[in-house]
């Protein structure tokens, strides 16, 4: 349950509190381990269905009080739309400032872009990616990895918003790991750049 997930939680950020009451940095005043938090399955869950916001907005709430300096919302089995994550994320915004969120998106029904674009649009900058789109989720059958990285990158390269990430070293990267993985890139961005090298 929610409620016993949140109390060991709050049992590992009590040891992170008194480890850093120890072990300040030199000016006394910023903690040495900064704890983030994740909230999975934000928009809807295999077991429990679609999730209500407020719901969401709860837990984030709590872990803000705990001591996270951020929060990854996670669309863990990649369900949500721009119709479902809007509503989501202003609920979230009553309760944290957009400094303190981060978005998860996977990417299973194509949406994780549109949805990260959600995110943009009410100023939240933090997003977690993978590189080839690798990964999946273990608790949902059939769900995807996280976004793209190089998708990410070459749609915030597009807004003109800075990341000062070399997006063919990217690309690189990502052949490198699904030669060594033998997978093949989820990744349409690079798909679509190797496609451009050979001609």
């Amino acid at each position: 349950t929610i409620e016993k997930s949140m109390e060991r939680f709050r049992t590992v950020l009590e040891h992170v509190r008194q480890y850093n009451d120890v072990h300040k940095n030199s000016n006394g005043q910023s903690p040495a381990i900064r704890v983030r938090g994740y909230v999975s399955t934000v928009i809807a869950c295999p077991y429990q269905g679609d999730i209500v916001p407020k719901q969401v907005a709860k837990v984030v709430e709590q872990m803000l009080d705990l001591g996270c300096y951020e929060i990854s919302l996670g669309d863990t089995i990649g369900v949500g739309t721009a119709g479902t994550t809007r509503p989501m994320l202003e609920e979230v915004l009553h309760v944290a400032k957009p400094s303190q969120l981060a978005m998860h998106c996977h990417d299973t029904y194509g949406q994780a872009l549109t949805n990260i674009l959600v995110g943009l649009e009410k100023d939240i900058f933090t997003i977690d990616s993978s590189i080839a789109g690798l990964g999946g989720c273990p608790y949902a059958k059939g769900a995807s990895g996280n976004v793209a990285t190089e998708d990410v990158v070459y749609m915030l390269d597009g807004l003109g918003l800075s990341t000062g990430i070399d997006l063919d070293a990217l690309v690189d990267a990502g052949d490198y790991i699904c030669q060594v993985l033998n997978r093949s890139t989820e990744s349409k961005v690079a798909r679509a750049l190797r496609a451009k090298r050979v001609i």
